[in-house]
């Protein structure tokens, strides 16, 4: 099983901060942002992790983690995206690195408090489809949110004005070597990005999406306030042993 680490974009809800830096290179707490989700993918036991960035801060990726030594790896591999395309069109940047294995993919701006080895157990045993990780929050129209019938998850709706459920969709996510043709057949959206609950609701229609409740805390650090509550959190509680 690979990691992907998806650290692209530009920002801008975290604007005038990232207009020098790219928003995965701030600080929380007392490490940079990209070392958590890396160190989470490193605790389940995944060696081969791609990092995914863009922008003009690029090298800074390649001089800050080298060759991933800091974590007990040998070797991270590095890709470029162009522009923002959304979520969907940076994981297809992962493609070749990918060999047909299962990934498990976290954008690089999500910090969890515990870890993710019982689900990427659970995956790995998976014979196909995809796996998700949930947390139940207090304002879920602001994420994709799953609706349930009888425990499965019948979809997923993004930023829903009416949630079907007290459930986000986290950023973190896993799936096997077909997520590639899934991406293959997006539509951009409204935004003009493809769209990663599209892919997610292409494994609910086939009937191969499984999920859990994440363990622990959960916080995305894209905003201003996100990233303070991180911070905090990290102070207050500490995250994935670093």
């Amino acid at each position: 099983m690979r990691g992907v680490v998806l650290a692209g974009g530009l920002g801008t809800r975290l604007d005038p901060i990232t207009r020098i830096i790219n928003k995965h290179l701030l600080p929380v707490y007392d490490k940079p942002m990209i070392y958590y989700p890396i160190q989470t993918l490193v605790n389940a036991g995944i060696e081969d992790i791609l990092i995914v960035t863009g922008g003009r801060n690029a090298g800074d990726f390649l001089r800050l983690l080298g060759n991933g030594r800091e974590f007990g790896l040998k070797h991270l591999d590095y890709t470029y995206q162009e522009g923002e395309g959304g979520i969907a069109e940076a994981l297809d940047l992962a493609r070749h690195f990918s060999r047909g294995e299962k990934l498990c993919v976290m954008l690089g701006d999500n910090i969890i408090e515990r870890n993710v080895v019982a689900a990427v157990k659970a995956f790995r045993r998976q014979p196909r489809g995809a796996r998700i990780l949930l947390k139940d929050v207090p304002d879920p129209a602001r994420y994709g949110v799953p609706r349930f019938k009888e425990g499965r998850i019948v979809a997923i709706e993004e930023k829903p004005a009416v949630p079907g459920s007290d459930y986000a969709v986290t950023g973190i996510y896993m799936f096997d070597g077909t997520v590639f043709d899934k991406i293959a057949n997006l539509e951009r959206s409204d935004r003009g990005e493809l769209e990663i609950t599209d892919v997610n609701n292409q494994y609910i229609g086939e009937g191969s999406m499984t999920w859990e409740v994440l363990d622990g805390w959960w916080t995305d650090a894209g905003t201003v306030k996100g990233l303070l509550r991180a911070s905090k959190l990290v102070a207050s509680t500490g995250a994935n042993h670093l």
